[in-house]
């Protein structure tokens, strides 16, 4: 029973049903408007027939039988006399004979309105007739035909419309299975798209979603069009999620293990000189000398994990600070402190005429944003040569950060943001190598001020922009 229910519940099914519905319900009513069309008609004939003969034996003699075929009642109620009835039956010989009918007969005979119109009298041992009287000047004539003809053929109509009725319900209903599995073909084959994507492996790895709906059945002017079309919009997205989340993993797992190996290099150093300082206790200067490192490598190890603990932070969508900041005080202020620190290089700010009066003023996170210009200070501090000019021109709502030096890499300015990018020390011409996290911080905070950093890097001309909301 629960598989013929379920097998019910398919389109194919309810259409097919729904199509034996209607047809039923229109041969249905085809089939009693018909009969009712025909009883009315045969009626009407009959009824002629009544009046005709009452009209014959109106003019004419009127006994019993005479001229009346057979089936005929007639009824004569004189003025004052006995009333008598009759009907028209076949004698042994075959040849029309009155019969005289029983007082019941008679009796409803009598009960017929002489109004000359025609009425429905049913007639103890006779059945169904239609009966009409009339007036006389000595009495009452009434003539009736019975209706057993009228019955009968409308009772053969009734099973001949059943059965015809039943061949359409058959017929139609297995057209409309014929045809409706083949309008459904092309939705078959999308809902087959979609179970060959079901069983697809999506939970880990790379996926090469390929699985697509053919493109004659993504025509949106129809239905199952549409939905072709729509699975292939929900497939290309579900792709496009899947492989993010794909890079997404894999950054994640790079992230882990490029930060485990920036860790695994000071904890390494930091162990080496505590053994070694616990060979040598009486050496004072071998003491001094790791107690220094020590500490070196300690603090090293504290500025990567604040910068980790950080951009954690950034990607959790921690909030900021959202606090008016001069932009042009910040950016003065850390080209200052660049040029104490580093007089090897020369550093310049650029500022443009219409904001020599009226500062840059930007919305963020003031400390951040020093973070910012900071790091891409120290950047260019690092990775040039003595001599190099770096410019910081400011903006109203940004700034840009210009150096004249060697240039990143070809292959290392499209990942120059990532997390533990880094370039070749031969690349960098013998300059320190970091663990690759201040650009990706400057990316990070920038992008948590809904703003944008782009690098453009060419040996001579190496430009990071900043562009942050007003």
């Amino acid at each position: 029973m629960t598989r013929l229910r379920d097998r019910f519940r398919s389109l194919t099914a309810r259409l097919v049903l729904t199509t034996v519905a209607l047809i039923l319900v229109a041969t249905t009513l085809i089939g009693v408007a018909t009969t009712a069309a025909m009883r009315n008609y045969l009626t009407d004939q009959l009824d002629h027939q009544v009046q005709d003969n009452l009209s014959r034996m109106l003019r004419g003699p009127r006994g019993p039988g005479l001229g009346n075929e057979v089936g005929t009642v007639t009824g004569v109620f004189p003025t004052g006399d006995t009333a008598s009835s009759s009907v028209v039956e076949d004698d042994e010989s075959g040849r029309p004979k009155a019969q005289a009918l029983p007082e019941k007969a008679t009796a409803a005979l009598d009960r017929v309105p002489a109004d000359g119109d025609v009425h429905s009298v049913d007639i103890p041992g006779l059945g169904s007739y239609r009966v009409v009287a009339a007036d006389l000047s000595d009495g009452t004539l009434a003539v009736g035909l019975p209706t057993g003809d009228i019955d009968d053929a409308l009772s053969t109509l009734w099973w001949l419309e059943v059965l015809f009725g039943l061949v359409a319900v058959l017929a139609g209903g297995g057209a409309a299975l014929v045809v409706v599995r083949r309008q459904l073909r092309p939705l078959r084959e999308v809902a087959a798209t979609a179970h060959a994507v079901s069983e697809l492996p999506l939970a880990e790895g790379e996926i090469d979603l390929a699985e697509r709906v053919p493109d004659h059945l993504t025509d949106e002017r129809t239905e199952v069009g549409q939905v072709g079309s729509a699975l292939n919009t929900l497939l290309e997205h579900v792709e496009t999620s899947l492989a993010a989340r794909h890079r997404s993993e894999q950054q994640v797992r790079q992230f882990v293990a490029d930060a485990s190996h920036e860790l695994r290099t000071p904890l390494a150093t930091i162990a080496g000189y505590t053994e070694l300082a616990r060979q040598r206790p009486d050496d004072p200067g071998m003491l001094g000398t790791a107690l220094d490192k020590v500490e070196e490598e300690s603090d090293r190890m504290t500025s990567l994990v604040e910068d980790l603990l950080l951009l954690a932070r950034l990607d959790a969508g921690r909030p900021l600070e959202r606090e008016p900041v001069d932009l042009t005080r910040l950016l003065v202020e850390a080209v200052s402190d660049a040029r104490v620190i580093d007089a090897d290089h020369r550093w310049r700010v650029e500022l443009p005429d219409d904001l020599v009066d009226s500062p840059a003023l930007v919305t963020g996170d003031e400390l951040r944003l020093h973070q910012v210009v900071t790091n891409l200070l120290t950047n260019a501090r690092k990775y040039t040569p003595a001599g190099t000019t770096v410019t910081v021109t400011v903006r109203r709502t940004g700034f840009s950060v210009h150096d004249d030096g060697p240039g990143f890499p070809p292959d290392l300015v499209e990942h120059a943001f990532e997390r533990f990018a880094r370039g070749d020390a031969a690349r960098t011409r013998g300059q320190e190598v970091g663990v690759g996290l201040g650009l990706a911080l400057v990316d990070a905070i920038v992008s948590a001020h809904h703003g944008r950093v782009t690098l453009r890097s060419a040996p001579g001309d190496t430009t990071v922009d900043v562009s942050l909301p007003g």
